[in-house]
């Protein structure tokens, strides 16, 4: 799997966005306030379909049109971009620093924080 394209990206950050799942139509008006070009209803529609293809929005009839929602988080995506470098044979603990180099001082400490909690959760 590699990343999303251009406009796959922009649509699913509007449905990782929102708090109920969206039609075509409401991915498209929310688009259309970002973007400086328009784009067609057919065009969302079609990537729309293709990542319910690849399963990344399910989707449920709502009358005429479908209603989409995210099938996995914003997160699930970032770490299948990681999975994907790990893939590659790269070494993940000089990968891993060079990645925790470019966090600011706050990241870090949530980071730890993270891992702390994680390895409580472990311990019990």
């Amino acid at each position: 799997m590699r990343g999303f394209g251009e406009l796959e990206q922009a649509i699913m950050d509007v449905v990782w966005a929102a708090d109920a799942p969206l039609t075509v139509r409401d991915v498209l008006g929310c688009l259309s306030e970002t973007r400086s070009s328009a784009l067609a209803y057919n065009t969302v529609q079609t990537v729309m379909e293709v990542l319910h293809r690849k399963e990344w929005l399910t989707r449920a009839k709502d009358g005429r049109a479908f209603r989409y929602k995210a099938t996995k988080s914003r997160e699930e995506y970032a770490a299948s971009l990681i999975d994907q470098v790990w893939a590659t044979g790269a070494d993940r603990t000089a990968t891993l620093v060079r990645l925790f180099d470019e966090l600011d001082p706050a990241e870090v400490a949530e980071l730890r924080a993270a891992l702390a909690e994680r390895a409580d959760g472990e311990r019990a």
